[in-house]
């Protein structure tokens, strides 16, 4: 094997019932290199990976760290090897501090047996320091960011001898400030010869931290590319193997009829004074630093969380909004940030989460009319191009993007008037957010007015009529489209 890699995959092929989800994959690491694994949902990117770190096993294919063969048998396997994941969800104990999760599984014990937690706190705090973290070793994990808490993720693996370390999504809950921090963190594991296998959906990303990027599509290697030497336009050809003519797909289609105004809403504590208009058929983009209050004020509306003063109109009317089913009687539904845990029973199959909110439309005299039920449930599945095997196939199975469509399936039942979507497109693969795109355009031109929360500056810009910045809870402007710039949202939100 070639000794400049450090690892090497080859020929690797994995298949599940009815499906092949690696099919003759290829892969390579060099030392003190970032690379990405690059591909839609559903491309392999996670099997392969899941491979690498022992909790699958590979059907045929090899691999080799340093040059020897390995067999990865398990995850506990895989840290006799120095691999490592940091995975999209975060697997720390908030409740102890950073040195006990550090050290989680494997504490130094003292005398009589009991931890020894000045011993953990000080081996904690040196691999902090030679990290250049301003994190405390004795500070309970909860009281940190979730970008702090990144990088407590990031030292356990180092703490773990990790020479291989894998980072899946890692800023997909980040503010840019955030991603700055990690960008940092992961500059200087690299300075230190650590290699890192980055695994991402925004592109933008792969240009400032890789040095290589890998393309999966189908569960087949496509290509791999020099990032200094490549174009995003090129690695979106390679991803989806078709030419996206159109990515940000937005016709200013809004009138000057207001729909909805929220006056003066405050939840003390939280934000306070919050005033802006939707107008029919307009995309509201909501931009700010992540705890700036914009998840809060979005739930505030819909009727999850209650709020001590303010006012919401439609139509120019008063509306009290006590419950979510407050607001889905008037027409305003909520596509929350987190669909697995907020917006999906992902158990159950696509025809249950589309239709759990409207199930009395098939009710006929206590019978059920499966028949109506599965016409609205397919032709949902053919205009939002949810690629599935059939209306019964469970959520779980699915991709992140068709996973997010079936979320706005089922909304788009109810008929709604205003749709709230904060992150509509978090962990959603390059062609399923032209896709989604693609759906806010046709809901706008049809009359649905949207409000669209979003950590994403370029599709904030893109796909916004206007923008309201939010700070600290309060609106710090509201940027009429002509205006709209990544600089002007940054000066508002910062």
């Amino acid at each position: 094997m070639d000794d400049k890699y450090i690892l090497e995959m080859k020929n690797v092929t994995k298949s599940f019932p009815g499906v092949k989800a690696l099919d003759n994959v290829s892969f390579n690491l060099k030392k003190g290199e970032v690379h990405a694994i690059l591909g839609e949902n559903g491309a392999g990117k996670s099997t392969l990976i899941k491979i690498l770190t022992g909790i699958h096993q590979a059907d045929s294919g090899k691999i080799f760290i340093k040059g020897k063969k390995a067999n990865i048998k398990d995850a506990n396997n895989a840290q006799t090897y120095h691999i490592a994941a940091i995975h999209q969800e975060l697997c720390l104990v908030p409740s102890i501090t950073v040195a006990r999760n550090i050290f989680l599984g494997r504490e130094v014990s003292g005398i009589f047996g009991l931890m020894d937690d000045e011993h953990m706190n000080h081996e904690a705090q040196k691999l902090f320091d030679s990290l250049g973290l301003n994190i405390k070793s004795e500070d309970i994990v909860s009281t940190y960011s979730i970008a702090q808490q990144q990088l407590v993720e990031i030292a356990k693996a180092i703490s773990q001898n990790a020479e291989i370390l894998i980072m899946d999504e890692p800023t997909s809950s980040l503010s840019d400030n955030e991603v700055q921090m990690l960008f940092r963190t992961i500059k200087r594991l690299k300075e230190q010869g650590t290699s890192i296998i980055y695994i991402s959906h925004r592109l933008e990303e792969l240009f400032e931290i890789s040095d290589r990027v890998t393309v999966l599509r189908d569960g087949r290697y496509i290509d791999t590319k020099e990032t200094s030497k490549t174009t995003r336009q090129e690695l979106v050809y390679l991803m989806v193997g078709r030419e996206l003519t159109q990515f940000y797909i937005k016709d200013s289609v809004s009138s000057e009829e207001v729909c909805l105004e929220v006056r003066n809403l405050t939840s003390k504590g939280v934000f306070s004074n919050i005033s802006f208009n939707l107008r029919r058929g307009e995309i509201l983009g909501v931009s700010g630093m992540v705890g700036s209050g914009r998840s809060e004020v979005a739930r505030a509306i819909f009727g999850i969380d209650p709020f001590d003063s303010g006012e919401i109109l439609l139509d120019g009317r008063s509306i009290t909004i006590h419950s979510p089913k407050d607001a889905i009687n008037n027409g305003i539904v909520l596509i929350p940030e987190n669909r697995k845990e907020y917006g999906l029973v992902i158990v159950n199959s696509l025809c249950f989460n589309m239709t759990i909110t409207i199930l009395k439309r098939f009710l006929n005299f206590a019978r059920w009319n499966r028949k109506i039920e599965g016409k609205f449930v397919q032709d949902q599945i053919n205009a939002l191009k949810i690629r599935a095997a059939s209306h019964e196939q469970i959520v779980s199975s699915l991709s992140g993007g068709n996973q997010q469509k079936v979320v706005i399936a089922k909304w788009l039942l109810n008929n709604p008037r205003v749709i709230i979507m904060d992150e509509p497109t978090r962990g959603v693969d390059v062609g399923s957010k032209a896709e989604i795109y693609e759906i806010m355009n046709n809901l706008t031109k049809a009359g649905t007015s949207i409000i669209m929360i979003s950590s994403d500056l370029p599709e904030i810009v893109n796909m916004s009529d206007r923008v309201a910045v939010l700070r600290q809870g309060r609106i710090t402007g509201i940027i009429e489209k002509e205006e709209i710039s990544q600089e002007k949202i940054i000066s508002l939100a910062v």
